[in-house]
């Protein structure tokens, strides 16, 4: 029975917990810059998966540790960027979410002819439709009053396309190692590169305020642990569209919980949307399959060419 319900439980965590990295980057940059909410993030959690790995005795090889750094540099510090500094330019944390969610449709759009995988016609119109529902609410927050300015909406744009370019690398490349070491490897990337970042533009010392560190160790368990852990996961036990249809739900989850945190508004064009998406989710995962290339098994159990090259999900529950 438990057995039978453990998709439905990643896929609902994935969502929640990748939603609360767009609260958490809201919250914290109200009260220091994002380069230095960026750096105490990684270098906390850094630390923590190192000194596991550690004491764990794990090792890796070469190619593997080159492909977490790069993986690392893309979905983490290229994406987390773009919606970090995004909220410092004022970008609300659900619009920033709805910008972001874009990557489901290029990143199925392009695994298409590079990863071989199929596209059903279910698929295709339920990714169009989460696409609409998207731009339902994405566009209320464009034409508002005191919006951010309009490079402020590019940021997480670039974040996700950075983004899609590690899904579809790890999906080609399958690198070795557990969830843990993969975390580890792509965090400390992150860290060298965001703690430098700060020292180099005088943000690196934090500010007292507690509710800053409360922010650090929101994005350091909810989402990087949480939401990249659950993201890699359900990559590993499914294929690129049913992991992006998930996505969709992202940017709703995100308007309602800054709606209870922050007092953003909710509109009638966000509660229209996330009906939309709900659509769009349910046909894009209600086949069978997640239309995977032939002979690679992608449904609820990993592959045994996912187990031989050890992906980023690592050893799955």
């Amino acid at each position: 029975m438990f057995r039978s319900l453990v998709p439905a439980l990643l896929a609902v965590g994935l969502v929640v917990m990748w939603s609360s990295g767009f609260v958490g980057a809201e919250l914290g940059t109200r009260y220091a810059p994002a380069t230095t909410l960026l750096a105490w993030r990684f270098l906390l959690v850094a630390g923590v998966l190192a000194a596991w790995c550690l004491w764990r005795g794990t090792r890796m090889s070469r190619r593997d540790a080159a492909l977490h750094a790069v993986l690392g540099l893309l979905s983490q510090a290229g994406y987390l960027y773009g919606v970090f500094a995004a909220a410092e330019a004022g970008v609300a944390a659900g619009t920033s979410a709805l910008v972001a969610a874009l990557q489901p449709l290029v990143a199925t759009a392009l695994a298409v002819p590079l990863l071989g995988e199929r596209l059903r016609p279910r698929r295709a119109v339920g990714l169009a439709v989460g696409l609409a529902g998207v731009g339902l609410v994405v566009g209320a927050d464009l034409l508002r009053p005191g919006a951010a300015p309009w490079w402020g909406y590019l940021l997480p744009f670039g974040g996700m396309l950075s983004l899609v370019a590690a899904t579809l690398l790890e999906r080609r490349a399958r690198p070795a190692g557990s969830l843990v070491e993969a975390l580890a490897v792509q965090c400390a990337v992150s860290a060298v590169l965001f703690t430098a970042a700060a020292a180099a533009t005088g943000t690196l010392v934090p500010p007292a305020d507690p509710v800053f560190w409360s922010a650090v160790v929101w994005v350091v368990l909810l989402s990087t642990l949480g939401g990249y852990g659950l993201y890699w996961v359900n990559l590993a036990r499914s294929g690129v569209a049913r992991v992006s249809a998930l996505l969709y739900l992202t940017p709703h989850t995100t308007a309602v919980w800054s709606w209870l945190m922050f007092g953003d508004p909710v509109g009638a064009g966000a509660v229209v949307g996330m009906v939309v998406c709900t659509v769009a989710v349910v046909l894009v995962g209600s086949e069978e399959g997640p239309g995977a290339p032939p002979g690679r098994h992608t449904a609820t159990e990993p592959s045994e060419e996912s187990r031989a090259h050890g992906s980023p999900g690592g050893r799955i529950p």
